[in-house]
């Protein structure tokens, strides 16, 4: 059916924007009539031109009378851009296919009623769960008041992350770590636990060019927030990981933090970090597709609290007989009890074996 072909097309354009778009929703949009296509735009990051206006923008003969493919309903509002749903009434646009209804507080179907009251037929959901997919995070947190939360593990295949020592480098070949750095280019905002900052010192910044070569100087100059959980202040300016200046120290009340830029947050009854809390208050900065890069005990956690949407396990071809574990979870004392989740995806990733699952939808 064309409908689909050209709303498939129009995603493919919105992936170009994968890297670079947050915090707006990734967007594709193609303009069609008489079953050739007449434009097409995506929107590449925040404050540029949107998909529908970039497309209009790029069109080299009218368009009137055109059908516009859309992954998202057309924007409403003016914000930084101009409202995309009057561009294309102004542009003659006869027909708009969306994937999924924004769910934008400021939209939320205002835009298919700004277009049907202009008299322009509206197909509004033709492919909803492709639209999730993009945009977990954009989805999520609109609908919610969650971000899309992604927790990020590797091991080797008898289930250890580290060696007794603590050593980990490198569990993983290359071609993961690079599927990892595309993993972090994606995201709103990285979090992490004061152990992993203690123990391993890393950065985890976005840093490799490969990620996508063709916009490298988009996806690389775009800094990524990263967060530490660090109820006792533990950690110092020193690690590495706060040479990065959009890094925040996450602290609980009472704590004195050892960082310039911190953030208080309420204690759960253990005294870390009460991570629904922190999550949600990152949905407020702005912040809706999160990944997780932590140790055993801050995913052990988040998988205990129901909060990962999506669990990512590199599994190396190695064996290392004793070390540290994967997850460190309370002890069960039932087979009924077990967290249970569905293997979404797997793929080879160079020598390693790349698993994405979802939870149970028994959980």
């Amino acid at each position: 059916m064309d409908d689909r072909r050209f709303l498939a097309r129009a995603f493919q354009l919105a992936k170009k924007g994968l890297y670079t778009a947050d915090p707006n929703p990734r967007v594709g949009c193609v303009l069609v009539r008489d079953g050739r296509i007449l434009a097409e735009g995506f929107h590449r990051q925040a404050g540029e031109p949107h998909a529908e206006a970039n497309a209009l923008a790029n069109a080299t003969e009218s368009v009137v009378g055109a059908t516009a493919y859309v992954t998202l309903e057309p924007c409403s509002f003016h914000g930084r851009t101009p409202a995309c749903a009057e561009a294309l009434i102004k542009a003659g646009i006869s027909r708009v296919v969306a994937a999924a209804e924004d769910p934008h507080p400021r939209n939320r179907g205002a835009g298919f009623e700004r277009l049907q009251a202009a008299g322009i037929e509206v197909i509004p959901a033709l492919d909803p769960e492709a639209a999730e997919r993009l945009n977990p995070g954009h989805m999520m947190t609109h609908s919610i008041g969650r971000p899309f939360i992604r927790l990020k593990l590797a091991a080797t295949m008898d289930g250890f992350t580290a060696l007794p020592n603590g050593e980990s480098q490198w569990i993983t070949g290359p071609a993961a770590r690079l599927d990892v750095q595309r993993l972090r280019a994606r995201s709103s905002a990285i979090v992490t636990g004061a152990n992993t900052v203690l123990v391993d010192d890393p950065r985890l910044t976005v840093r490799d060019p490969n990620i996508d070569a063709e916009i490298s100087q988009w996806l690389l100059a775009r800094a990524r927030p990263v967060y530490v959980l660090d109820s006792k202040a533990r950690t110092t300016s020193a690690h590495r990981i706060y040479q990065n200046p959009l890094a925040v120290q996450v602290c609980t009340d009472g704590s004195a933090p050892t960082h310039a830029t911190s953030m208080i947050t309420a204690a759960d009854e253990t005294g870390r970090v009460d991570l629904v809390t922190f999550c949600r208050a990152l949905a407020e900065r702005g912040h809706l597709e999160l990944l997780f890069e932590c140790g055993p005990v801050l995913a052990g956690a988040m998988i205990e609290a129901e909060l990962v949407d999506e669990l990512i396990v590199y599994l190396a071809p190695k064996f290392m007989g004793q070390g540290m574990p994967l997850l460190q979870l309370p002890e069960l004392a039932k087979m009924t009890d077990v967290h249970a989740w569905q293997i979404a995806e797997t793929r080879r990733v160079g020598p390693d074996l790349k698993l994405t699952l979802k939870p149970s939808q028994s959980e």
